[in-house]
């Protein structure tokens, strides 16, 4: 049965040094993050050792974690007000078409073509 495992990866000299705390004496090296995973399978097939899973854990400097954090913070907060604007911008096309405002009028009144204002319009 194939082991899900864990791949602790930290920077040496241009390389992601590995290790898996799953599988005693597996450790190698790739040049990439997303070749973790088969550098691994590889690492541990010469161990005997079928691997299934493998989740590639970074270990970072705490400057260079907290600034991750920071960004996936941003990038959720981001991705939230665009939902919200998106809707407010739906909600202000049906009000302004419900007002027999034209879509060219609308369009330059929201800031976009008049054929995305159509498009909206059909979906509000």
């Amino acid at each position: 049965m194939a082991k899900d495992v864990t791949a602790r990866v930290t920077r040496s000299e241009g390389w992601w040094a590995i290790s898996v705390e799953e599988i005693q004496g597996l450790f190698t090296q790739a040049r990439r993050l997303d070749q973790v995973a088969d550098m691994v399978r590889d690492a541990a097939s010469l161990l005997g050792v079928d691997v299934g899973t493998v989740e590639v854990l970074p270990v970072l400097d705490s400057d260079s974690q907290r600034m991750l954090e920071e960004l996936e913070t941003a990038r959720r907060e981001a991705e939230e007000k665009q939902r919200i604007s998106s809707g407010l911008t739906r909600e202000v096309i049906r009000r302004f078409r419900d007002e027999g405002l034209t879509l060219r009028d609308i369009a330059s009144l929201v800031g976009l073509s008049q054929q995305r204002v159509a498009v909206l319009s059909k979906d509000a």
